[in-house]
């Protein structure tokens, strides 16, 4: 098996992650692996916040747990969080998708686990998601899609589930 399909198909969502840091030159290469994800059109409608100031992480695990209605941090204990969001459009939750898809591989490719997380959408409707974007400079409008949970793996990652027997259909 070659190489990617290894990483399509033993990547799995982590939710235990160690507090090391991710190497800068490994975060840029997983997050330019995002910036090649096929979009609508070609028109690269996603953006990504990458958030690894201690505190904004603090504030948007609060924010996603009372959206969520629980407690605790809904990250895992990553040191990174990317937040995708994509101007809205008719494919914006589809480019955002592939994003996330490909940092997700792209991660997992560089020995770094993720989970990908909901609730983005919400936190960017929210008084605080558009005062992020507005202190980042993102103008126009916006659809948060999700997050990535990005670290080291802190324990066993588990096996695949067995795949359902009626996946594919050919005519």
């Amino acid at each position: 098996m070659n190489e990617t399909l290894k990483v399509l198909t033993t990547r799995r969502s982590v939710r235990k992650f160690k507090s090391d840091p991710i190497p800068a030159e490994t975060l840029d290469d997983i997050l330019r692996a995002g910036m090649y994800a096929p979009t609508g059109m070609g028109k690269q409608s996603p953006v990504v916040i990458v958030i690894t100031d201690p505190k904004v992480r603090a504030e948007v695990s609060k924010l996603n747990a009372e959206i969520a209605g629980r407690e605790g941090d809904p990250f895992y204990g990553a040191p990174v969080v990317l937040l995708v969001a994509a101007e809205k459009r008719p494919t914006d939750v589809y480019d955002g998708s592939c994003v996330i898809s490909n940092i997700m591989n792209a991660a997992w490719s560089l020995g770094v686990g993720s989970c990908w997380i909901h609730r983005a959408k919400e936190e960017l409707e929210s008084d605080w998601g558009k005062d992020l974007l507005a202190k980042l400079g993102v103008k126009g409008e916006y659809v948060g899609v999700g997050h990535v949970a990005l670290g080291y793996p802190d324990g066993e990652i588990a096996p695949p589930k067995p795949r359902k027997s009626d996946w594919i259909y050919r005519i």
